[in-house]
């Protein structure tokens, strides 16, 4: 009894404690199920953070990405397979349809198997370039594993996170070295701004394919900081896909395993690195929320406009011209399965703003307090002297943070017949008005004048 209550407390937890923010649903496909025990560890830390783990073979009659329309998983965690075709649930096409649909991919190449048709086409449509001949892997003659790798030196051993990005070292934080055994080389196009590189290869790194005879590479694939290791590409549905270019990074053997840098023992600090990458790529972490948005009209102008309400409208549909007009947002970080407040970077600025078909205002928004789980921000201006249709919008795209786009639409008009400022109130018109009470003046003068003036007497002159 007290094992299936034990059974049954655990079941209520997984359940309440939802790792993902997109899910827990996850397919692993796995073509040799004979393999399963060699990333056994790396699966079981995603069980025991919460996932729902499916593993099935590409060319399983259960594989489906999709059912009735919608996604059948949350995630898909693709490893090395030997055939060159995944079958017709796992195509290109199909891929590329997860993602779009909010799906997240993680794909592990290995140096040691052809990469599938299906996923080389991914690649390439997503900008990301892997060599075209088998085999081709890593080499680097300066920072490898003694141990291992003493004459091919294709394992590096890399620090962990100096190695890293600065940008993602938040996400990725850790300790050691990473061991990079035998990995395929990426590099990125220029083009797509969706792509950013997590783990570079070293300046001495460069790609080459051990079947060559040549003892010197004169033409490799990529070298040095050119190339990555690990790659990642966020849509604008803020979707992830990362390419590991080494699938053994995630297999038991170089989990917390001793290798030798130059001579000096060091600890692999692989297990770590894959649960960070696997829980950025799995919506755990870098993900944004907009929570309550307010907008209202300055308090003084409120009460012109409204003097029934000492109180502003929130979130008003029509404004005035030139009014002073106040915008507030919160703004949440999901992080160890529950939202917490963000704060961005030191010198990051969050901004609104105040558009048409192109923004009138565009201004920074500042952080003014914090709640349990949300930083509010906030910012001030006065809208433009243009009447139309305006949006509040905030479109804030950073590499590894969700992508925030929110859009509230409100109508601008003109001044009201009865709110134009009077003449006496502007002192641009007083020379004016000063003008036209001196013609009045001199005018009344000039009649009193002519009324209170005899006329002169006519002399008459006598006839015979």
């Amino acid at each position: 009894m007290r094992g299936f209550f034990s059974v049954l407390l655990l079941g209520i937890a997984s359940l309440v404690h939802a790792a993902s923010f997109s899910g827990n649903r996850l397919l692993v496909v796995l073509e040799e199920q004979s393999e399963r025990e060699k990333y056994s560890v790396f699966l079981g830390d995603l069980t025991a953070r919460g996932y729902t783990t499916t593993v099935e073979s590409p060319k399983s009659d259960k594989v489906a990405l999709f059912k009735h329309g919608e996604r059948a998983y949350d995630h898909v965690l693709l490893l090395p397979a030997r055939s060159k075709g995944l079958g017709p649930a796992l195509t290109a096409n199909q891929l590329l349809d997860f993602v779009k649909k909010d799906g997240n991919l993680l794909v592990a190449l290995s140096s040691q198997s052809a990469t599938p048709t299906a996923v080389q086409s991914l690649l390439v449509e997503l900008d990301i370039n892997i060599p075209s001949d088998k085999g081709a892997l890593v080499v680097d003659h300066f920072n490898y594993d003694s141990a291992s790798a003493a004459e091919k030196h294709d394992v590096l051993l890399l620090p962990y996170p100096a190695a890293l990005r600065s940008d993602v070292k938040n996400y990725f934080a850790g300790e050691g070295y990473i061991a990079v055994p035998r990995a395929v080389g990426q590099t990125l196009g220029n083009a797509s701004p969706l792509l950013s590189p997590i783990f570079r290869a070293p300046s001495t790194a460069y790609s080459y394919n051990p079947k060559d005879e040549a003892d010197n590479v004169e033409d490799p694939f990529a070298v040095g900081e050119q190339m990555n290791l690990v790659s990642a590409m966020q849509a604008h549905n803020s979707a992830r896909l990362t390419v590991v270019g080494s699938a053994e990074m995630l297999q038991n053997a170089w989990f917390a395993e001793n290798a030798k840098l130059g001579g000096k023992a060091v600890k692999t600090a692989n297990r770590d690195f894959a649960q960070k990458l696997s829980a950025w790529t799995f919506k755990e972490s870098g993900v944004l929320k907009i929570g309550k948005v307010i907008h209202y009209q300055d308090e003084g102008e409120s009460k012109k406009l409204n003097a029934s309400s000492a109180v502003p409208e929130h979130n008003p549909t029509i404004y005035r011209v030139k009014s002073d007009v106040h915008f507030q947002v919160e703004i949440s970080e999901y992080a160890d399965g529950h939202l917490v407040p963000f704060v961005p970077a030191a010198n990051d600025n969050i901004q609104v703003e105040f558009s048409m078909l192109s923004p009138f205002h565009r201004v920074n928004l500042s952080p003014i307090s914090q709640t349990a789980n949300a930083t509010i921000f906030g910012a001030a201006f006065k809208t433009p002297d243009q009447h139309g249709i305006f949006n509040f919008r905030i479109n804030y795209r950073r590499p590894f943070l969700t992508n925030l786009d929110e859009k509230r639409q409100v109508t601008v008009r003109h001044f009201a017949h009865d709110e134009w400022p009077r003449s006496w109130q502007i002192s641009g018109a007083w020379v004016w008005i000063g003008g036209i009470w001196v013609t009045v003046a001199g005018w009344l003068a000039f009649v009193a004048v002519w009324l209170y003036s005899a006329p002169t007497e006519r002399s008459v002159k006598k006839t015979q």
